[in-house]
């Protein structure tokens, strides 16, 4: 979690990231209502991952940042002269939940995640830096109220109080920021989750209200929605380039997402895995090597060492 204490500076004073800032404009695009249930309600027969909904699109910060742009351009050609505005898409040194909130977009509930009263839980952040003075929205004020199923929610009890987030056991870190090896004692809560988790965000009572989105809507990648883990197990490092170029999933790179499918399938799959995972433990990768070998010991204990070709796995 080191990366966090990077250009902390920046992200407690706006004036070091644009000198002169004197208006943030924060926005937000929901991604509700686009993808399809979350695949462990799924019938099929396939072993099947669950990628975090708003993963489930091209990835978001192409698709928003070239709007954001073309709005920073907008203001400063009907500003004063000389001004100047920067935008960003969950990429630049900000506290955008907060700034957001200060905005009146939304309130930041118990899991640390920002709510909106229209949106619920399922948007995407962008923040526009101007030089130009715009008269401030009233910020939102906290309607959690004595509501705690976020935190009962959490696979991994990574929300430890109320607005008070263990990242490190939180599985959106464990299957995407981090690098290594998952803590054994992590696994088995991830389920088959292996790129993200939405528990804490679909918990909350506010998504009644949640209207859906149009702007990711013509961006859905379909086949982000329950893919084959076994399949995904298969993959070269050509074929992962291919499949994930221009999505959020790219970020995870090969030996990160089959990590995160190995241990999909040591929580969910059976015989019928073995052989995959029979050659990933074999992979030039050693991190995905060895959270095959979990993979296929998980497997053999759940099912007796008994292979669907009629041989015991050993």
């Amino acid at each position: 979690m080191s990366y966090l204490q990077r250009n902390a500076h920046k992200r407690i004073d706006p004036q070091q990231v644009l000198a002169g800032v004197r208006s943030v404009i924060c926005l937000a695009a929901s991604y509700h209502g686009n993808s399809s249930k979350d695949s462990s309600e799924s019938q099929s027969d396939a072993a099947q991952g669950v990628v975090a909904r708003y993963a489930r699109f091209a990835d978001y910060h192409d698709v928003l940042g070239e709007r954001l742009k073309a709005l920073a351009s907008f203001i400063d050609a009907r500003g004063e002269p000389g001004s100047r505005s920067l935008s960003y898409v969950d990429t630049g040194p900000l506290l955008e939940r907060d700034l957001a909130q200060r905005a009146g977009i939304g309130f930041i509930g118990k899991h640390t995640n920002l709510i909106s009263r229209g949106l619920g839980n399922w948007f995407f952040l962008g923040e526009v830096l101007s030089t130009i003075e715009i008269e401030p929205d009233a910020p939102e004020r906290n309607r959690c109220g004595t509501c705690t199923r976020c935190i009962e929610a959490c696979p991994t009890q990574a929300i430890r109080a109320p607005f008070q987030l263990d990242a490190r056991r939180c599985i959106s870190y464990l299957t995407i920021e981090l690098k290594g090896s998952i803590p054994e004692d992590l696994r088995s809560a991830i389920g088959n989750r292996i790129y993200g988790c939405d528990d804490c965000l679909d918990a909350c009572p506010w998504n009644r209200f949640a209207a859906a989105g149009r702007l990711m809507a013509p961006h859905l990648r379909k086949d982000l929605n329950g893919p084959d883990l076994i399949e995904l197990l298969a993959l070269s490092d050509t074929g992962f380039k291919q499949r994930f170029q221009g999505t959020p999933l790219a970020r995870a790179k090969r030996r990160g997402l089959l990590r995160n499918v190995c241990v999909a399938l040591g929580n969910i799959g059976d015989s019928r895995a073995l052989p995959a995972l029979d050659l990933a433990a074999r992979d030039a990768e050693p991190l995905i090597a060895e959270h095959a070998r979990w993979a296929i010991d998980q497997i053999n204990k759940r099912t007796g060492g008994a292979r669907s070709d009629g041989r015991v796995a050993v």
